[in-house]
C-alpha cells in the first residue's frame, strides 16, 4: 500500500476553514450567558447612573460621563477579550470571565455606594478633597466589571465559531442576543427593580445572576475549578452585609428616603418642619411645618403675588391655577391659604413624590388635583382657562430645556384665562444674569409684559409674564389695600416681591425647540461662580 495522494479537485478541510481546536460545549447555554451578560451591562450602567444621581445630579454632563466611561471600558474589554479568546479558546475560561464580572459588579459597585456616602457627607460639609477623591473612586470601581463584561461577546464568538464560513452568521447571532439582553437590562432596572428594591439590591440581583450563570457553566466544564471559584462567596457575603444596607445618604436629620423611577427622594426634619430633598440634595423642593407656619417668605411664597400684578380695578381672586412641578404641594398650599376657593391642578412626573407629599407635606387637600406626567405633555391635555400657571420644575440647577422655549410658552399662553399670569423660577449667580435675561427674551416673544423679581437671600429670580399688558405699580396698590389682611402671609409676600423688583432686561438669546442651550448656560454660570467664589459658595441644606 502506498501513501494516499492528494487530489486537487477534492475539497479538503484546512486549519483556516475548520477550527478543530474548539472542544464541543453547550452552545445554547453559551448563548444564554451572552444574553445575561448583555442584560447585566445595561442594568449596571443605569444603576451606576442612579448612584451618581444621589450626589452629582442628573444633568447631561453626568449622563455623558457615565455613558462615556462605560463605552471606554467596553472598548477595552472587546480588545482584551478578543486577544484572550485567540490565545486560550476554552469554555472554562469564558465562564470564569462571566462569574468574575458578576463578582466584581457586586463588590466594586457596592463599594461605589459606600464611596458615594462619603461624597454625600462631603456635599454637606463642602469637603472638596473627599468630593474629588470619591468621584475618582467611582471611575475606578466601574473599570473592572464593565471591562470584563466587554470581554464576553468576542470570547463567545470565538467559542461558537467552528467553521469560518459561518463566522458572520454566528457573530451576528451573538450580538443580536446580547442586544436583546441589553433591551431587557434597560427596562427592568429603571421601571421595576430600582423603584421596588433600590439601586444596591439591583446591583446584587444582576451581579448575582451573572455570577451564578458563570459558576454553573464552569461547573459543567471543570468542577474542581468551579469549587475553587465558589470561594469568592466568602468575600461577597460580608461585602453585601457591610455595604448593601443602611441609608444611601446618611444625615442626622433624615426621616425618610426612597428611590423612585425618576429620583432619589429624601425627607429631612428641621425645627418642626419637613423638607423635601431630591437627588444630589443641594436645594429644598417642598416644605411643611407642623403648625402651618412658614420658615420665611420663599420662592414658593413669592409666586403667590402673581394675581396682584393685575389692576386693582375690577380685580377678582384666581379661581383656577396650574402648577408645573408640584413636588410636595408647597405652592398650591400657600395659594390656598390666600385664596380658599381656588382649584389647583398640579403636574408631577414622579408618582412616588406625590405619595411622599401626602405623607409628609400635607398634600391631601381635595382642592389640589395631582396629575402624573410630563409638564409640557400634560399641559396640552388640560382644558386650560387658568388664572395662574406656575413653573418650578427644577432638577437643580437645571430647568428642563423643553419648559423654557418660545413654543412652550405659546402653549402656556393658550391655556391662560384672558388676564392670566405665568410665573417661572429661574436661577442666577451674583453678577451673571444670562439665564434670567434669556428667559426674559423668550417670554417676551409671547407675552407683552414681563416683571423681574429677585427673591431675597437666594439665587433665584422669579419672572412674572402677563397675558395682558400690566404695570408693576399694580402690586403696590394691592399692598396698600391689604396691609391689614386677615392672613399676614399676604402683605408679607407683597412686600417681599415689591422689595425684590428689578429692571426687566432682555438678553440676546431666545430659546426655541430647535436650539435651547439651557444646560450649557447653567454650567457656565456655575463654573464661573465657583472659580470666583470657591466651593464654599455652594448652597447647603444643613441646619
Amino acid at each position: 500500500m502506498g501513501f494516499a495522494h492528494f487530489h486537487p479537485l477534492v475539497s479538503q478541510p484546512s486549519p483556516r476553514t475548520i477550527l478543530t481546536q474548539i472542544q464541543p460545549h453547550n452552545r445554547k447555554y453559551l448563548l444564554f450567558t451572552v444574553f445575561i451578560a448583555g442584560m447585566s451591562t445595561l442594568a449596571l450602567e443605569f444603576t451606576v447612573s442612579r448612584m451618581l444621581q444621589t450626589v452629582y445630579g442628573t444633568s447631561n454632563l453626568v449622563w455623558a460621563n457615565v455613558i462615556g466611561l462605560v463605552l471606554l471600558f467596553l472598548t477595552l474589554g472587546y480588545f482584551i477579550g478578543g486577544r484572550l479568546a485567540d490565545r486560550n479558546p476554552q469554555a472554562a475560561t469564558f465562564y470564569k470571565l462571566t462569574l468574575s464580572a458578576g463578582f466584581s459588579a457586586i463588590f466594586f459597585l457596592l463599594l461605589t455606594s459606600f464611596l458615594l456616602k462619603q461624597t454625600a457627607l462631603a456635599f454637606s460639609t463642602l469637603n472638596a478633597s473627599v468630593l474629588i477623591g470619591s468621584f475618582v473612586g467611582v471611575i475606578v470601581a466601574l473599570a473592572l466589571p464593565i471591562t470584563l463584561l466587554g470581554m464576553i461577546s468576542p470570547f463567545a464568538i470565538r467559542l461558537a465559531v467552528s467553521d469560518l464560513a459561518e463566522a458572520g452568521r454566528i457573530s451576528g447571532q451573538i450580538y443580536a442576543i446580547s442586544t436583546l439582553g441589553s433591551l431587557l437590562g434597560t427596562w427592568l432596572p429603571v421601571l421595576i427593580v430600582i423603584p421596588q428594591a433600590g439601586s444596591r439590591m439591583t446591583v446584587i440581583l444582576f451581579g448575582g445572576l451573572l455570577f451564578l450563570v458563570g459558576l454553573f457553566g464552569l461547573w459543567s466544564e471543570n468542577r474542581a475549578s468551579a469549587k475553587s471559584y465558589s470561594a469568592l462567596l466568602l468575600i461577597l457575603i460580608p461585602a453585601v452585609w457591610l455595604w448593601g444596607s443602611g441609608p444611601l445618604k446618611p444625615r442626622a436629620d433624615a426621616i425618610y428616603e426612597t428611590e423612585s423611577a425618576y429620583n432619589y427622594i429624601q425627607v429631612v426634619r428641621q425645627n418642626e418642619c419637613n423638607f423635601l430633598l431630591l437627588n444630589e440634595g443641594i436645594a429644598f423642593h417642598s416644605f411643611h411645618c407642623d403648625d402651618g407656619s412658614l420658615p420665611g417668605i420663599s420662592v414658593w411664597s413669592s409666586m403667590a403675588a402673581a394675581p396682584f400684578l393685575k389692576p386693582i380695578e375690577n380685580w377678582h381672586p384666581p379661581e383656577k391655577m396650574l402648577v408645573i412641578g408640584l413636588a410636595g404641594g408647597t405652592i398650591p398650599n400657600q395659594y390656598l391659604r390666600l385664596f380658599p376657593d381656588l382649584i389647583a391642578d398640579g403636574i408631577e412626573p414622579d408618582s412616588q413624590i406625590l405619595e411622599v407629599g401626602k405623607r409628609y407635606f400635607a398634600l391631601k387637600d381635595p382642592r389640589i388635583r395631582p396629575i402624573v406626567g410630563d409638564g409640557r405633555f400634560e399641559l396640552n391635555k388640560t382644558a386650560g382657562d387658568y388664572d395662574v400657571i406656575t413653573i418650578d420644575a427644577y432638577r437643580v440647577p437645571y430647568i428642563p430645556w423643553h419648559l423654557t422655549t418660545a413654543e412652550f410658552f405659546s402653549e402656556v399662553h393658550s391655556k391662560l384665562s384672558s388676564d392670566g399670569v405665568v410665573t417661572i423660577n429661574v436661577g442666577r449667580v451674583p453678577g451673571d444674569r444670562r439665564l434670567v435675561e434669556a428667559m426674559t427674551a423668550t417670554l417676551l416673544t409671547v407675552f407683552p409684559t414681563v416683571h423681574t423679581v429677585d427673591v431675597p437671600g437666594s439665587l433665584n429670580t422669579i419672572l412674572f409674564a402677563t397675558r395682558e399688558p400690566t404695570d408693576f405699580e399694580n402690586l403696590a396698590h394691592h399692598l396698600e389695600e391689604n396691609q391689614n389682611a386677615a392672613d399676614p402671609l399676604l402683605p408679607a409676600v407683597l412686600q417681599t416681591v415689591q422689595s425684590g423688583h428689578q429692571p426687566t432686561v432682555s438678553g440676546p438669546t431666545i430659546f426655541t425647540d430647535d436650539i435651547a442651550p439651557v444646560e450649557t448656560t447653567v454650567d457656565s454660570l456655575v463654573l464661573n461662580y465657583l472659580l470666583q467664589s470657591g466651593i464654599s459658595a455652594l448652597p447647603s441644606t444643613s441646619p
